[in-house]
């Protein structure tokens, strides 16, 4: 029995030591290579290994795959698989009604039931079983049973029991098994026993699968009809990391990046580390402090300076930031956000920095502030960051969150010659050099790189008089200079897109306001109420400081506004202030994504 349907969700759950992320990362690798469209979300524990069996120590990760343009990771999942009691207890609200269960009944014992706060065991359950199709498996007898001639430790044998309902995983959606051992054989290439055991136990659960008594449909998914290229999976980190270098190849500047570990930004590092040998220079600092002053000496110095942190380091750097204000230099800053206050939820989604990039400086200190929209989006971003810090001579902020950082989806790899090119605002000239002469048209002064002839100067963190560079501390000159460096990245403006409506109508009853990670989930909503023949549009806005020139025209076409956020309103409060615009508000701060349903039944009571 087989069902055919466009998409499906499957999420994968147990202890943070169970391999639910390496089992996800795989099933969604060949999900891309099956060639269909996806969306992941990576849920993980904020503690390294909390205590097995544990409520918060549960670890999950969720694939959503299909036929059509996937954009978001889904509401519900339609195959679960949960490797003890706490991950069943964490999850099951998120099973569809007949959706496919899959649980090592091995792990549901006394010990683990009790943690996880069961009085009795779910899986014997009757309503469980007439509300769910259960596969209730023995899964870690199975894996011994498998492994009973292999020389590892029982403790390695276990460890083995994501590739089993990998395997079964695989059978359900009739997968091929080359492409996930080809993954298991680059993982463990140096470790022959382990790769052994984890290929003979991927074959036992995809080969039970035919064995099964009970009647489980296997599920089929079409291709999706995706533009022609070459494409590879890629996480919003990876694409940042991959944007920064691509921008240094094409401004010809040599790319310095220095930051301080934290999640989630810490990646970022990890993949710059890796690409050395495309002259990047990768640094660890001691803190957030000595990245962002490293970065800013890069800078200076004639680089490239980038750092990447999270909310709580953006924090540290804030002093920093406003030498790179006062200087005027191409100080780029990746905030990969997170929940907070302090250390917050670290391991969850939040788009609550946006005010702390615009305004979390001391003193009138402006500078530019974008915002992926995708995973995939964050290699364009950064380039565009790059382009712009180095073009108008002052620091960036580029906003991107947990959801997108860890989140995958199928990239086309672009042309080069596609790609952006610009010449970086450096003195090349032989006349009388200052450090504050500058473009008449974008009023960004002159980088000049030390070691140009001619071009000696000094720059620090007290006011300068215009010009010359001098100090000065005469009232009128400070507020002139003020208001020119407001001015220079107000006239950004000039050298960014000009808003446009993503999805939907160009106006109407209502627009959907987003920025971030919101982009998937308004994206479908919308095209799921213009098929129902509502009059929506969605404007995403990916630059936030300044607003596109014709923001305000745009949104001004439509009756009602409801700006969508995982904050308590930062964008919204932002319009009102800036087009005193009456803006309605959605907002979820849970550390999850919003779901469609939860949009949807929004945006209805507004269109109603």
């Amino acid at each position: 029995m087989s069902q055919e349907k466009p998409s499906v969700t499957v999420r994968f759950a147990g202890d943070s030591g169970d391999g639910m992320q390496l089992a996800g990362i795989n099933f969604s690798f060949e999900s891309a290579l099956e060639g269909h469209d996806i969306a992941t979300f990576p849920d993980y524990p904020a503690e390294i290994r909390a205590p097995r069996g544990t409520l918060y120590g549960v670890s999950g990760f969720q694939v959503r795959f299909g036929r059509e343009e996937v954009l978001t990771a889904g509401d519900e999942v339609d195959v679960l698989v949960a490797m003890n009691p706490a991950a069943l207890k964490r999850t099951l609200h998120l099973l569809k009604e007949g959706g496919i269960l899959i649980a090592d009944s091995d792990a549901f014992d006394a010990k683990n039931l009790r943690l996880a706060g069961y009085d009795t065991n779910p899986l014997e359950n009757d309503d469980l079983k007439k509300k769910y199709k259960v596969l209730s498996l023995p899964i870690t007898s199975l894996v011994r049973e498998a492994l009973k001639d292999s020389p590892l430790s029982v403790k390695l044998k276990d460890r083995t029991r994501n590739m089993f309902v990998l395997g079964l995983v695989f059978w359900i959606f009739s997968r091929d098994l080359d492409i996930a051992k080809d993954l298991i054989r680059r993982k463990f290439a140096n470790k022959p026993e382990i790769l052994s055991a984890n290929l003979k136990v991927l074959e036992a659960g995809y080969y039970l699968g035919e064995t099964l008594e009970i009647e489980i449909p296997k599920i089929k998914v079409s291709k999706a009809s995706l533009p022609e290229g070459r494409y590879r999976t890629i996480t919003g980190n990876q694409a940042t990391a991959l944007g920064l270098i691509t921008a240094s190849k094409l401004s010809g500047l040599p790319l310095y990046f220095v930051s301080y570990p934290i999640t989630p930004a810490s990646d970022i590092l990890h993949d710059m580390a890796r690409y050395r040998y495309m002259d990047v220079v990768a640094i660890q600092a001691e803190d957030e402090i000595a990245a962002i002053s490293s970065a800013i000496g890069a800078a200076y110095g004639g680089a490239i300076g980038v750092t990447a942190t999270s909310g709580p380091g953006l924090s540290l750097m804030s002093e920093a930031l406003g030498l790179a204000v006062m200087t005027e230099l191409p100080v780029i800053v990746i905030d990969v956000q997170r929940a907070g206050p302090s250390t917050g939820m670290p391991t969850k989604p939040e788009q609550a920095d946006l005010l702390q990039a615009m305004f979390g400086r001391h003193g009138e200190a402006p500078l530019i502030v974008l915002a992926s929209a995708t995973p995939s989006d964050n290699f364009y971003m950064a380039i565009e960051a790059v382009r712009l810090a180095t073009t108008h001579i002052t620091p960036v902020i580029l906003l991107s969150d947990l959801y997108l950082a860890n989140g995958a989806e199928p990239w086309i790899i672009p042309d080069v010659n596609n790609l952006p090119k610009w010449k970086p605002h450096i003195w090349r000239g032989n006349g009388d050099y200052k450090p504050y002469m500058r473009d008449e048209e974008t009023l960004a002064r002159w980088w000049a790189i030390p070691g140009t002839e001619g071009a000696q100067h000094v720059v620090g963190g007290l006011e300068k008089e215009d010009v010359t560079g001098n100090v000065s501390y005469d009232p009128v000159n400070h507020e002139k200079m003020v208001r020119l460096r407001l001015e220079k990245v107000k006239r950004v403006a000039d050298d960014i897109p000009e808003q446009e409506v993503t999805t939907g109508v160009p106006e109407g009853d209502l627009v959907i306001v987003g920025w971030g990670s919101t982009y998937g989930v308004i994206r479908s909503v919308v095209k799921q109420l213009v098929e129902q023949g509502y009059s929506v549009g969605h404007v995403h806005i990916r630059y936030l400081n300044p607003f596109p020139s014709n923001l305000q025209e745009v949104l001004g076409r439509f009756k009602k506004i409801l700006v969508v956020e995982m904050n308590m309103g930062q964008l919204a409060f932002l319009l009102r202030g800036t087009f005193l615009m009456n803006v309605y508000q959605f907002n979820k701060v849970q550390g999850v994504p919003i779901t469609e349903r939860e949009l949807m039944s929004e945006a209805l009571k507004l269109l109603k």
